[in-house]
C-alpha cells in the first residue's frame, strides 16, 4: 500500500475523531478544525515513528502535546488572524498566545496526545499490519 494512501486514510481518521470531539466538548464545530485535527494526527504519529517503543507513554505524549499546541498556533494566525474566520479566540484566557493558544489549553492535549499514539498505532497495526503496539508509563 502506498505511503500516500496510508497518510490520506490516517489523516482522515484524525480529522474525523478530532472533529467529533470538538463537538462534544464544545457543541459545534468548523470545517477547519477537520484539517488541523488531521494534521495534529499525522505529526504525532510521525514523531511516534520515531521515538522508541520504550520511551514512556507520558513523555511521547507531552512531546505530541507541544506539537498540537505549535499546530494549533500556526493554523490559528492562518485560519483567524489571516483570513479572519474567528474560528475560536482565547485572547480573554490567560496566558495566550496572539488569543490563538492558550498555553493552559496543554494539560487537556497531553491525554488527547496519548489516545492519538494509541489510535495511530492501533489503526497503522490493524489496518497495515505494522508491530503491534506496547507501551511503558514512564
Amino acid at each position: 500500500m502506498s505511503i500516500f494512501w496510508r497518510t490520506g486514510t490516517l489523516g482522515l481518521w484524525g480529522g474525523f475523531v478530532y472533529y467529533v470531539i470538538e463537538l462534544l466538548w464544545r457543541g459545534y464545530s468548523h470545517p477547519s478544525m477537520f484539517i488541523v485535527g488531521g494534521i495534529c494526527f499525522l505529526l504525532i504519529g510521525h514523531a511516534n515513528r520515531f521515538l522508541p517503543w520504550n520511551m514512556g507513554i507520558i513523555w511521547q505524549s507531552l512531546i505530541g502535546a507541544a506539537l498540537i499546541t505549535v499546530v494549533e498556533l500556526v493554523s490559528g494566525i492562518i485560519i483567524n488572524i489571516w483570513l479572519g474566520l474567528n474560528v475560536w479566540d482565547y485572547s480573554h484566557m490567560p496566558l495566550n498566545i496572539l488569543g490563538q493558544v492558550c498555553l493552559l489549553y496543554i494539560a487537556l492535549w497531553i491525554p488527547l496526545s496519548g489516545f492519538g499514539i494509541y489510535l495511530d498505532d492501533y489503526l497503522r497495526w490493524k489496518l497495515y499490519g505494522e508491530e503491534r503496539p506496547r507501551y511503558k508509563l514512564i
